[in-house]
């Protein structure tokens, strides 16, 4: 058990590290948030929305999307649009904490995006359905429950990770100029992934 622990462990590590929607996010609301405290949602619904994936992998819809082609298809045009539309929102938006909504309204538009970048991110779906579902199969009982628990904690153990990274820079970044240089950093690398899928799309054709 102990090695499918390790194996879920290093592997979903692997997949969470690399910078993109998901991850720019989170560690944003990290920084721009006035209180930590007000950012843990945020990183709360991106586990969550991290689990509910993973779940879904180790439980067979893997098994679906690897015979059905067309839904991988369906799933990266969709991404694109996804990307293109979020990569605009950031290079777009200012790194100051934007006080013109109400507490309640606020909290509900930062979880919906969050979950929006999550479960709409098609790196995310296929990267988790793909790998760590097809992993899990090699796993019976105990192992696979190891292997999927690992998974999971990873996730949310770097989410919360990002997110107190993310507050330690705004403690540093007082002015918000690191943020508006990261936010243009993060769209290119979001508008980045979209060009990728688009490239995978058509040489995958």
């Amino acid at each position: 058990m102990l090695s499918a622990f390790l194996h879920g462990y290093l592997l979903s590590f692997g997949l969470i590290l690399p910078l993109g929607p998901q991850n720019t996010f989170v560690f944003t609301q990290g920084a721009i948030q006035p209180k930590l405290i007000r950012a843990i949602p945020v990183a709360v619904a991106a586990s969550l929305a991290d689990t509910f994936l993973i779940l879904l992998a180790v439980f067979g819809v893997s098994v679906i999307v690897l015979t059905l082609p067309i839904i991988k298809t369906i799933l990266t045009i969709i991404g694109v649009g996804f990307l293109l539309y979020i990569g605009w929102v950031t290079w777009k938006s200012e790194p100051t904490n934007n006080e013109k909504f109400s507490e309640l309204n606020s909290l509900q538009r930062r979880i919906i995006f969050t979950l929006s970048v999550s479960l709409l991110n098609p790196h995310a779906i296929l990267d988790t359905i793909g790998v760590i579902g097809t992993s899990a199969i090699t796993y019976n009982g105990g192992e696979r429950f190891a292997f999927t628990f690992a998974c999971i904690l990873n996730s949310w153990l770097w989410f919360f990770g990002l997110t107190i990274m993310g507050g330690s820079l705004g403690v540093i970044d007082r002015n918000g100029r690191m943020l508006g240089v990261l936010n243009k950093v993060s769209a290119v690398i979001i508008w980045t992934s979209a060009l990728y899928l688009i490239w995978s799309l058509v040489a995958g054709g």
